[in-house]
């Protein structure tokens, strides 16, 4: 983990009782879904982190709790450092608060990551859909959304699939 991050991690696991983990020198910081907006606002005014540079989600199905993890990639230009915070969301629990009063580009992330992963982002100014048509009830970026209408053709179920296929008619 970068010393200069050390005591920020710190900070956060006191104020917050954060926990921490640490994958490929990076740190990841979990909090709650209720402290994440008192968290950013502490990184961006006390710890100059003023940029968020990505807000996306993951999803780890057939697990269920915790089911998602909503991810905020912190970036301080003035220190030359991110940080990760990662808020655990359960399966039947889809609400977020919004962060978009804090950073202006949180609007249309949390506006992806509501239309890709179905997760609510309570209090956001315009929840409408972005990327997906509004008659659309699935979320594309979850891993039980259904890929598509055809197997994939091999060498060994080749006459099961040939036999399905529509060929014209000579």
């Amino acid at each position: 983990m970068d010393k200069k991050i050390e005591p920020i991690v710190q900070t956060l696991q006191e104020t917050f009782d954060a926990t921490c983990e640490e994958f490929r020198g990076e740190a990841h910081i979990f909090v709650k879904a209720d402290q994440i907006v008192d968290a950013l606002t502490l990184l961006r005014d006390k710890h100059e982190f003023e940029l968020l540079s990505a807000l996306t989600a993951t999803d780890y199905y057939p697990q269920q709790t915790p089911r998602f993890h909503v991810i905020y990639q912190m970036s301080s230009l003035a220190q030359n450092t991110t940080l990760q915070l990662r808020v655990p969301v359960a399966g039947d629990q889809l609400n977020v608060p919004t962060v978009s009063h804090i950073y202006q580009t949180a609007n249309w992330r949390e506006r992806e990551v509501n239309d890709m992963f179905g997760i609510v982002f309570e209090g956001h100014p315009d929840p409408r859909k972005i990327l997906t048509p509004d008659d659309l009830d699935a979320h594309p970026l979850r891993k039980d959304f259904p890929l598509g209408y055809e197997e994939p053709q091999f060498t060994f179920n080749f006459d099961d699939i040939d036999l399905s296929k529509i060929y014209a008619k000579e």
